[in-house]
């Protein structure tokens, strides 16, 4: 087996071999050939070849999304780290962890006018779980550290190389075990000088590889809030982003049988019971447009809130309870607790499932009409929505009914940000399904990528949903050959943001369309073309529902279906959604 000749790219690959990073993604490059060499050489890596930085690194993000474990990306010199930005800033904010490695020139030909050189040093440190800058070799390329840099040269080659060696392995340790540890991207920039492709049959470094352990957590007495849960009456439980079958059905069904609790549950949270509330937004909704909001919201307001998971879409429970605070404010998570609602009183530190195995026993069934009242609401609002569903014409809201009804058990599902996301908030979805959605940013860019990635990794067959500015804006995550012959792509074609139509300051103006909505008329007839894909475009629901039938059957290349709706009529008929399930239901179960 070959190695790279320069200490620093056989210690680098070598840390990742010892702690299990066995995925590379890797983007074509000279300065980074040292490392490539190392990781491509190697049969225990799994590597990829994606040209386009940004993309590399959220194909990462979806494979280690799945995976729940790290997934490295290396690129060469100069800006293409830059391109790793939005990735590393998503990965940062969902707890995804990615092990960023950037080949770097050497550190005497930084700011002195070479050529695809930047200061990379510490370029993501706000967003990042930590920066391991490695030391440049001296037994490496020793003439020319010598020449440029005979600073650095006071003592002899071989202990000057020795301490670079420790400080390098103490560095690497310490970004590996914190990336599987707290889930968080990291970023290790090594500086390499030429020559960059020489090779050598046996390893001349052998790195002192510190692998990590979880220590176990302390877990804190829960009988006083045992107490606390036992005597209140009104318990709202609200989950965000949360991974696939992590939370056993026991625990479920304790909490939907509990007259004092309702269950809010979004899409992205992967959790089904018959008395949960999966439709966020069909709560708030009514109750703001009705004339009995204030006493509304009070009664719907909780003693106790109760999360965990990640980020949360609807902005209206935000709204609502950064308004109507709970008495409590109670979050679970191993790592972080974000004080969204400004009202946060403790932070279990540990994974849900843990928590409720110790919680569950100690915890009893309170009489209270909390839940019998809301689920009454819920039920007029299902039936309203129903009957609303029956009469609207060919739109967003329709096809997405239509797209739900029809997809088939036990898939991935990925989910593009801005109105795919906030659309499949309001419908039912299959619990056999996996949900997954980049709501660390909440960015347009990646959802392809990711979806790629993670249909890579998962194995299942995966669907992108995903809106057309979305879909173009990361088209470059088709451009590899790592696409699943199962996998399927439907983008929803209003030809521009559809989403600023239904934001406050919307107007039937040029300027609007133009640096708002950014309409225009693209298709993607030529893209699935250049890729390699199977395209069907249809705009009308009897067209949708044939192609649905068997689009989803096993074929020999993926396939994407386009569905284009009417730009104008869709929000109109999102808004009336709201405003037909409001009327009248206040009254109803009051």
């Amino acid at each position: 087996m070959n190695y790279s000749s320069i200490p620093v790219a056989q210690t680098v690959v070598m840390h990742c071999k010892a702690k299990g990073i066995k995925d590379i993604v890797i983007s074509p490059g000279s300065r980074n050939a040292p490392l490539t060499i190392g990781f491509t050489e190697d049969p225990y890596f799994d590597c990829y070849s994606i040209v386009d930085e940004r993309s590399a690194a959220f194909f990462a993000l979806g494979m280690a999304q799945q995976w729940q474990r790290p997934v490295a990306v290396l690129c060469t010199s100069g800006s293409a780290l830059l391109n790793y930005y939005p990735a590393v800033a998503e990965a940062f904010y969902s707890t995804v962890p990615l092990v960023l490695i950037s080949a770097d020139r050497p550190f005497y030909k930084i700011d002195v006018g070479d050529g695809q050189t930047i200061r990379q040093d510490h370029v993501f440190d706000r967003h990042i779980g930590y920066s391991a800058n490695l030391k440049q070799d001296v037994s490496h390329a020793t003439g020319k550290v010598r020449k440029y840099a005979p600073e650095t040269m006071d003592g002899e080659v071989e202990k000057l190389q020795m301490g670079i060696q420790e400080y390098n392995d103490e560095l690497l340790n310490k970004a590996m075990n914190l990336a599987i540890d707290r889930r968080l991207p990291v970023h290790i920039n090594v500086p390499l000088e030429e020559p960059l492709y020489d090779k050598v049959t046996k390893p001349t470094v052998y790195p002192n590889c510190e692998v990590s352990h979880e220590k176990d957590a302390i877990l804190e007495n829960l009988e006083e809030f045992s107490k606390q849960w036992n005597s209140a009456k009104r318990k709202m439980v609200l989950v965000g982003v949360n991974y696939p079958n992590s939370i056993e059905e026991k625990f479920l069904d304790s909490l939907g049988t509990d007259p004092s609790v309702i269950v809010l549950t979004e899409t992205t949270s992967n959790l089904h019971h018959p008395n949960f509330f999966p439709s966020i937004d069909s709560i708030i909704a009514p109750i703001e447009k009705s004339g009995h909001s204030e006493e509304m919201f009070k009664a719907l307001q909780p003693d106790i809130l109760l999360t965990f998971g990640g980020l949360v879409v609807s902005k209206k429970i935000k709204a609502f309870l950064r308004k109507y605070k709970p008495t409590q404010h109670w979050h679970i998570d191993p790592l972080r607790a974000n004080d969204t609602f400004f009202a946060l009183n403790h932070h279990f530190k540990e994974y849900a499932n843990g928590f409720f195995n110790r919680f569950m026993p100690k915890s009893v069934h309170v009489d209270s009409e909390y839940f019998e009242f809301w689920d009454r609401f819920k039920s007029a609002y299902e039936a309203k929505r129903e009957s609303y569903i029956k009469n609207i014409p060919f739109s967003d809201f329709l096809v997405f009914k239509n797209i739900f009804g029809k997809m088939p058990e036990g898939v991935q599902l990925q989910m593009a940000n801005s109105s795919t996301i906030r659309y499949a908030q309001l419908f039912d979805l299959k619990p056999s399904l996996e949900v997954f959605c980049n709501r660390g940013t909440s960015g347009i860019d990646g959802s392809v990528s990711t979806a790629v990635g993670a249909a890579m990794a998962n194995g299942k067959q995966t669907v992108l949903i995903t809106g057309d500015l979305s879909f173009f804006y990361d088209s470059n995550g088709l451009w590899n050959k790592y696409l699943r012959p199962d996998f399927r792509i439907i983008v929803i074609n209003n030809e521009g943001g559809g989403i600023f139509r239904i934001l406050p300051g919307k107007e039937e103006t040029e300027t609007y369309a133009t640096y708002f909505e950014t309409t225009h008329g693209l298709d993607a007839a030529h893209l699935c073309k250049m890729y390699g894909l199977d395209y069907c475009s249809v705009k009308d629901e009897v067209a949708l529902n044939d192609q649905l039938d068997d689009f989803f059957e096993s074929s020999t290349i993926p396939k994407l279906l386009e569905i284009k709706t009417p730009r104008t009529l869709n929000n109109k008929i999102l808004m009336e959604y709201f405003d037909f399930i409001s009327s009248g239901i206040i009254n109803h179960i009051l």
